[in-house]
């Protein structure tokens, strides 16, 4: 995927990955996706530039934790 800024995202850019998520999908509660979904959701973002299959449980644990904090 190629980034849409010179911001490019990586799974372990938990906080600004958190911050996209939070203002895409606002009604969402991060507590209540499993981790396919928000992998699909983290993907998506249109300035991920990583390889969506490195994903790793810790990595995205921390996007979802990162989340929480911030609702």
């Amino acid at each position: 995927m190629t980034p849409s800024s010179a911001n490019p995202l990586y799974w372990d850019d938990a906080y600004p990955i958190a911050l996209l998520l939070r203002r895409a999908h606002p009604e969402a509660d991060p507590l209540m996706l499993d981790a396919s979904a928000l992998q699909t959701w983290v993907t998506g973002l249109a300035d991920f530039a990583d390889d969506p299959s490195d994903a790793r449980e810790t990595w995205l644990e921390e996007i979802q934790r990162e989340w929480v904090e911030l609702c």
